[in-house]
């Protein structure tokens, strides 16, 4: 299992800053908070790149339009699909600023993405207690979502896997193409074929 390094303050935005024009309770999620503190917003084509893996992590993003895939390489230069980003999902190269990207996130499809910098909207979600807990709450999936994944490559077989991607992205079967699925699940685009026609036929 992955250990979560949730965040901790001692001050609230609320009760200790007069500076600041925000309260945390005008954020629904973290998501909201970085949209509303981007520096802004970029157009990503198909195939281009968001972040590079092993590049200093210095952006958070928040996708309003398109998916994004997040991969790495093995040591024979094949692509390992590691996650995939939909619409109003937080995307960043690792989970603290300033600090190489461990993976490489690439557009499927043309994007839309608010960008704002990492460094300084973590300093602005460190001032209130409310926004770290909502941070912390965001880790917690994003950590859920990739410990699932690991379980499901010991416990499950293909078809399982398969029902795992359904059940996690549930809006995707029609965007993602069906070798990035594939990839993603460990089997080949004929077993993912075969799956599929066998979930019909049921």
């Amino acid at each position: 299992m992955i250990d979560i390094p949730l965040l901790t303050s001692e001050k609230s935005v609320l009760e200790h800053s007069e500076d600041v024009l925000y309260t945390s309770a005008n954020f629904t999620s973290t998501s909201a908070f970085i949209e509303y503190f981007s520096d802004y917003t970029v157009k990503i084509k198909k195939n281009e790149y968001f972040i590079y893996k092993g590049h200093i992590n210095k952006k958070l993003g928040i996708i309003k339009k398109g998916i994004l895939r997040g991969f790495t390489t093995d040591e024979n230069g094949n692509e390992i699909s590691s996650c995939f980003y939909k619409e109003n999902d937080i995307v960043s190269g690792n989970v603290a600023p300033n600090i190489p990207s461990s993976v490489n996130i690439k557009a499927i499809e043309d994007c839309i993405v608010a960008v704002a910098d990492f460094e300084n909207t973590m300093s602005l979600i460190m001032k209130d207690e409310n926004l770290i807990k909502k941070y912390n709450e965001t880790l917690g999936m994003v950590y859920s979502l990739i410990n699932s994944r690991v379980t499901s490559f010991i416990n499950l077989n293909a078809l399982e896997r398969y029902q795992y991607f359904l059940k996690e992205y549930p809006n995707l079967i029609n965007r993602v193409p069906n070798y990035y699925i594939a990839n993603f699940l460990g089997i080949s685009p004929t077993q993912l074929s075969r799956i599929r026609r066998e979930m019909v036929k049921k």
